[in-house]
């Protein structure tokens, strides 16, 4: 027998799980405002020409919505209302694939002494896990170098990308600030501005995922809600 519990009191619950879903930080799925994407910016102490960079994506449905828009993967699989049907094997499709290669080189760039560098990616062993590394080799010794970053950006411009490097440097890549400086030779730490103006970017990161998430699960929990009650209604027999 289906319940008649009022229709304020079912918002009033749904709401509360969706908040209690919140709070145990669920990542939300593959859009801009769940966990960021990560790179990591190290230099090569054996090969001081080379910059390495290591990218992961912040969720695995990410990897399946990539696939989609690089042709690899079905475009069945992003559904009408923005969510993704991810399978186990995606991940193992991008790694193997050429585009996903050329995308890498194209939307991660590093340039020293204003001379671009070429780029190598080592195909991942577990691209969900540990992510992908790419080498840029430069043409010599790099002591600084401009690190481009635009990763998913073109999916949609939201997407930051919360990015670190040797002795403690820090940079959050998104809207207007997709490319930076960083000191990769012998250098003193980044100053004390320096790392706050860091964790500024990085807590405004995470505020957009805490402000925007919630309203959208709420307005998905609450006409999901009114549909269930609308066909209810609809099933309830008539008064002859």
């Amino acid at each position: 027998m289906p319940s008649t519990a009022p229709w304020p009191r079912r918002v009033v619950i749904a709401v509360a799980f969706a908040v209690t879903l919140l709070a145990m930080a669920v990542p939300a799925g593959a859009h801009p405002y769940g966990y960021p994407q990560t790179v990591t910016v190290a230099a090569d102490a054996a090969r001081p020409e080379v910059v390495h960079l290591r990218w992961k994506a912040g969720g695995v449905d990410e990897l399946t919505l990539l696939g989609a828009k690089l042709g690899l993967l079905p475009q069945d699989r992003v559904l009408l209302d923005g969510a993704i049907s991810f399978q186990a094997s995606d991940a193992t499709v991008l790694a193997s694939s050429a585009p996903f290669t050329s995308y890498l080189l194209t939307q991660m760039t590093v340039s020293s002494d204003g001379h671009a560098c070429a780029g190598t990616v080592d195909p991942p062993r577990d691209l969900t896990g540990s992510g992908v590394d790419v080498d840029y080799t430069c043409t010599g010794p790099v002591g600084a170098a401009r690190v481009e970053v635009r990763m998913l950006s073109d999916l949609d411009q939201a997407y930051q990308t919360v990015a670190t490097g040797p002795q403690g440097q820090r940079q959050v890549y998104g809207p207007g600030r997709y490319a930076h400086d960083w000191a990769l030779g012998d250098v003193p730490a980044a100053s004390e501005a320096s790392v706050a103006d860091h964790d500024h970017d990085r807590a405004t990161a995470w505020k957009v995922a805490g402000s925007v998430g919630p309203l959208l699960l709420v307005a998905a929990v609450v006409a999901l809600l009114r549909r269930q009650v609308r066909r209810r209604r609809l099933a309830r027999p008539r008064p002859s």
